[in-house]
């Protein structure tokens, strides 16, 4: 993390101290890869987008929403009877709620959550420079991971 602002750095420590953040570590995203590597991968590449691009968005926003934009709680690719078979359209709004009930987020930081799966979830276009960076940096980091991380 030596790449990224102290300030940054602080809110993803903090986010990353609790336990249930730490739990994202038992669930797979994609190939080998964790559920909270994802996310700490998301993070820091929502980062130095927006520092390379000057994009100049809240920090504390984007940390965030990149850290908790898959926050929903379970292992998707366990039928579960049925629960996940919507997986890619409903985790983002699952996430959101978590979020809003376990870290008490804005709305700014919800909508960035929420929006991460567009276009896939068509209603849920990114309203903010945020949601942009968080939704390109997972479809980057998710294309990456599918394809080199088996």
């Amino acid at each position: 993390m030596r790449l990224l602002s102290r300030e940054y750095c602080k809110i993803l420590t903090e986010l990353k101290a609790d336990s249930q953040v730490q739990g994202m570590r038992e669930y797979k995203q994609h190939g080998k890869v964790s559920t909270l590597e994802h996310c700490e991968s998301v993070a820091r590449l929502s980062y130095r987008i927006n520092k390379y691009l000057a994009l100049n968005s809240d920090l504390k926003v984007l940390a965030e929403g990149a850290m908790l934009h898959d926050f929903y709680l379970y292992d998707w690719h366990h039928e579960d009877g049925g629960r996940h078979k919507w997986h890619g359209f409903t985790h983002a709004k699952t996430a959101s709620l978590n979020a809003q009930r376990h870290f008490r987020v804005n709305h700014r930081v919800s909508q960035v959550i929420e929006c991460h799966m567009w276009p896939l979830n068509l209603r849920s276009v990114p309203k903010s420079r945020e949601a942009w960076i968080v939704c390109f940096a997972d479809k980057c980091i998710s294309l990456y991971e599918t394809l080199f991380r088996r």
